[in-house]
């Protein structure tokens, strides 16, 4: 196991937030299972980029990321910390995963194979 970007140990560690944000932020109802099981989401995401590197990772955390920025206004949550806790953390799940998509070699060569040819 070997962290190759550090983009996925900041992903790790704001699934980590999220779950104990659950607790932390006093949420309740659906808003607690939301939160924890996409933490949980972004946290297997990053540790399976510690396991098995590759780009694709990186979409599946890019969607949970989403998911945590649309999930207040999906499911209502109650504090309005809870609602910043989550937009934010999804939008830097987004970011981290964009920013480790446009600095992986791997991604990139195949980005570059991919439409080069169909363009050119």
């Amino acid at each position: 196991m070997r962290i190759q970007h550090w983009q996925d140990a900041a992903s790790l560690l704001v699934g980590v937030w999220l779950v104990l944000s659950s607790f932390v932020l006093g949420l309740s109802g659906a808003a607690v299972w939301m939160t924890i099981a996409l933490g949980l989401g972004v946290m297997l995401f990053a540790i399976e980029a510690f396991v098995i590197p590759s780009y694709l990772e990186e979409w599946g955390e890019m969607l949970l990321g989403l998911a945590l920025v649309l999930a207040p206004w999906t499911i209502g949550y109650e504090p309005v910390s809870a609602m910043v806790s989550s937009v934010v953390s999804g939008i830097l799940v987004i970011l981290f995963g964009g920013w480790e998509l446009i600095t992986d070699r791997d991604f990139s060569s195949w980005w570059h194979d991919r439409w080069h040819h169909l363009v050119g």
